[in-house]
């Protein structure tokens, strides 16, 4: 074959012989022969065919003191026994974890409810806030201010901004008139301690207006009717005469209105108090020195030309056949009367009555938005006050004046 053949030798084909050299003459006389080199390197031939020194018996010097304890694959063994740091835990398992320590966990000590929560510490938790102790009883505290119970309008009616203006011009040019001397008017006097008021229809009220013979006042407007104010006379509350002279000492104005239950549904009336003289074309409760509940929205005015605060709640109303009333308690400061302005003499409570209930109550010096609410002026207890009852389009009502008739009791 050619050198370098890449057909395959038979792996039992046997070696070809050496070649044998003719014997050659070398010139003096003596002949050689010569092999031909080996056909395997030496190192492949068997130990027999190559001229090599045989190892000594038995293992090498430095193994020999191991030559028992060596494995077949020369491995070292581990030293007899479990490691040091598992000396104590062999019974822990086949998997070699180190054991727990003996006993329940800390948190579990005195008993644990199995779930792995830490167990609480002994006796109730502390308290967050002992506000209890700063403030015994939240109840005595006043009321939060109303600040935020302002409507810039009614929801129900309206006047218009033309009429406003005149209402307030109105005002500028007739100033609040100072209080009546009844102490030197007897019939006065005498008319005001019997409950005996009259009352003064204005020139634009359109309906009819008639005493009764108990003294009770029946009106009836008709759909034509515009906004205006009825004003008694005398006065329900006489400073001269109704002033509280003593620390604590109150006086309380009161009135009521019955409601005609043939009335629609929309109670077209005003009721509460003002000061003399007041615009006869404007409801009570929208310029200075008046206060009101108006029934067609069941707001409170007091010198709010806008759309007054919630009485009680959005939904409440005036009803037919219902009988109301309105009312202002004065209370005399303990302070003293060279100190103070008559202004500041005295704590101002209006409250207003449902079927003989009181359902509502303020402070007349409630603390107000300054940007907002206009001043209380006329209503402190310095000046005269009259009932007012406004009317505008359709109501048929009945004003109270005699106590016995009251569905309200003192």
């Amino acid at each position: 074959m050619c050198f370098g053949s890449k057909e395959p030798r038979a792996a039992d084909d046997a070696p070809s012989r050496p070649v044998q050299l003719q014997q050659a003459n070398n010139g003096n006389g003596k002949t050689s022969t010569y092999d031909a080199p080996p056909l395997r390197p030496p190192h492949q031939q068997p130990a027999q065919e190559r001229n090599e020194y045989a190892p000594p018996p038995g293992p090498p010097p430095e193994k020999a003191s191991r030559a028992a304890a060596a494995a077949p694959d020369d491995v070292f063994a581990p030293p007899p026994g479990p490691p040091p740091g598992q000396a104590s835990s062999s019974q822990a398992g086949a998997a070699g974890d180190f054991a727990p320590p003996a006993g329940p966990p800390p948190s579990y000590i005195g008993g644990g409810s199995g779930s792995g929560d830490y167990a609480p510490p002994p006796g109730p938790p502390p308290k967050v806030h002992d506000w209890e102790s700063a403030v015994p009883d939240n109840s005595l505290l006043p009321p939060p201010p109303n600040l935020f119970s302002g409507w810039d309008q009614s929801p129900v009616n309206n006047a218009t901004e033309k009429q406003a203006k005149a209402g307030a011009a109105w005002c500028n040019q007739f100033p609040i008139s100072t209080s009546m001397n009844v102490q030197d008017n007897a019939a006065t006097r005498q008319a005001i301690q019997n409950g005996n008021f009259g009352l003064q229809a204005p020139p634009n009220f359109e309906g009819t207006l008639v005493r009764q013979p108990d003294g009770s006042w029946k009106g009836e407007t008709k759909s034509d009717n515009e906004d205006n104010c009825i004003i008694s006379f005398p006065p329900v509350y006489a400073a001269n005469i109704h002033q509280p002279q003593q620390a604590g000492e109150t006086f309380t104005a009161y009135y009521e209105v019955h409601i005609a239950r043939s009335n629609r549904k929309e109670v077209s009336l005003a009721m509460g108090f003002t000061v003399i003289p007041y615009p006869h074309f404007r409801l009570p409760g929208w310029h200075r020195g008046s206060l009101a509940v108006h029934g067609d929205d069941g707001h409170r005015y007091v010198n709010d030309m806008w759309g007054g605060k919630e009485l009680i709640d959005e939904d409440y109303r005036l009803k037919p056949g219902g009988k109301y009333g309105i009312g202002m308690t004065f209370t005399r400061k303990d302070v003293a009367g060279g100190y103070a302005p008559a202004k500041d003499l005295f704590n101002v409570e209006v409250f207003f009555t449902d079927n003989g209930r009181t359902v509502a109550s303020w402070d007349l010096h409630e603390e107000t938005d300054a940007q907002q609410d206009l001043p209380v002026t006329g209503l402190e207890g310095d000046y005269d006050l009259s009932a007012a009852i406004g009317s505008f389009d359709v109501v048929d009502f009945e004003v109270i004046f005699n106590p016995a008739q009251w569905a309200w009791k003192r």
